[in-house]
């Protein structure tokens, strides 16, 4: 059975929660039994199917980001946060 896509909020929505200097403040749900990238108010929640260990969740984030954002996922630089679920990324202001 194919996966169901998944869906974005739009780029500038998610652009528009990052501070002056580029960085956005993730919560992500390792293991959930969908993707998807979700805004809760002032919040950005990531679910993704991968487990929280030797870093797959937070390179599946990142990978998500990238895809919601359109750019390379090599853009998506993660400042703190590798072994949380409350993360703080580097994303470029535009694409």
């Amino acid at each position: 059975m194919a996966r169901p896509k998944t869906e974005h909020p739009p780029a500038a929505d998610l652009r528009a929660l990052a501070d002056a200097e580029g960085r956005l403040a993730v919560r992500v749900t390792p293991g959930a039994r969908s993707e998807g990238i979700e805004i809760a108010g002032e919040r950005v929640l990531v679910k993704v199917r991968s487990k929280p260990e030797d870093g797959k969740a937070t390179a599946a984030v990142a990978g998500l980001l990238a895809v919601a954002l359109g750019v390379s996922p090599s853009e998506i630089s993660l400042l703190r946060g590798a072994t949380s679920r409350e993360k703080l990324f580097r994303i470029p202001r535009e694409a």
